[in-house]
């Protein structure tokens, strides 16, 4: 049974040392990191097809795995490319194979020859599959232009959008939360603030002229002061209309005043008594 525990002697100081591998001056990788200084990795290589050892001549069968020496030797854009030396079984030579990104395969490098077993799909009736190299000589103007201009309107109306949604959800997902949500709950405290007072004002002017509380006041604001002015003036013009209307037809149904037709009468007899005593004053003259 495999044991789990570990051994710490007495004077190990986790704070100092950090880790047993530290302790005792060894690297986690073991002696696979013995060349780690020199950027080269012991890694286990399986050959990726047949090849022929250079030094001595001997055929070596794809699937064969060594311990290969990696480092990375260069770059194809962002994509890193790694070399393996490997030390053939059969005799004390060395051979190496590199990665190619750019055609997704593995080249030889040095030290020994690939056995040519590719299948050429173009002698087939097929199509290129690494077809990398453009091999057309002259290309027609107008084919030239019109692959432009697409390519160009595809940038615009597909590429640009597209990165401007990945680049807008990776803010939404790479910010902060503590300051997005500090933000968010300032906005609706502020908000809330807003709310009470309104509330507490409109609780006020209820309370004053005694109206419902189920009753949803306006907002107060330029708008509604000038549509509730504007609505008080119609109402004022229409009640004005409403009694001049109602005293013609009160003038016209009743018919003469009382009141001044009483005051004519009086008018009238005093004016007739009036005359009465001057001819009786003349009659008694004579």
């Amino acid at each position: 049974m495999q044991g789990f525990n570990k051994y710490y002697p007495p004077d190990y100081d986790g704070e100092k040392h950090k880790s047993l591998n530290a302790y005792r001056g060894k690297h986690a990788l073991g002696d696979r990191a013995r060349k780690l200084d020199k950027g080269i990795l012991i890694t286990r290589f399986e050959l990726p097809f047949n090849i022929w050892c250079g030094t001595c001549n001997n055929h070596i069968g794809m699937g064969v795995r060594y311990n290969a020496e990696k480092k990375k030797v260069g770059m194809y854009y962002s994509t890193p490319i790694y070399s393996f030396r490997c030390k053939c079984h059969l005799c004390d030579g060395w051979f190496e194979i590199q990665t190619d990104p750019k055609n997704t395969r593995y080249v030889v490098v040095s030290g020994a020859r690939q056995k040519d077993e590719e299948w050429n799909p173009e002698e087939n009736g097929g199509f290129a599959i690494h077809d990398t190299e453009n091999n057309s000589a002259t290309t027609d103007p107008l084919t030239a232009l019109e692959k432009s201009t697409d390519a160009h309107k595809h940038l615009t109306n597909v590429q640009i959008p597209r990165l401007e949604s990945l680049q807008d959800l990776s803010d939404h997902y790479n910010n902060d939360p503590y300051a997005r949500s500090a933000v968010v709950r300032k906005h609706f405290r502020a908000e809330k603030k807003v709310e009470a007072a309104k509330r507490a004002d409109d609780d006020r002017i209820k309370g004053r002229y005694g109206l419902p509380e189920t009753l949803k006041l306006l907002e107060d604001s330029d708008a509604a002061r000038n549509e509730a002015r504007e609505e008080w003036e119609r109402g004022r013009r229409q009640l004005e209309a409403q009694s001049s209307i109602r005293k013609a037809r009160l003038s016209s149904s009743a018919g003469p005043n009382p009141a001044v037709s009483l005051r004519e009468r009086v008018l009238g007899n005093v004016y007739n008594s009036k005359l009465v005593e001057k001819r009786v004053r003349k009659l008694g003259v004579r």
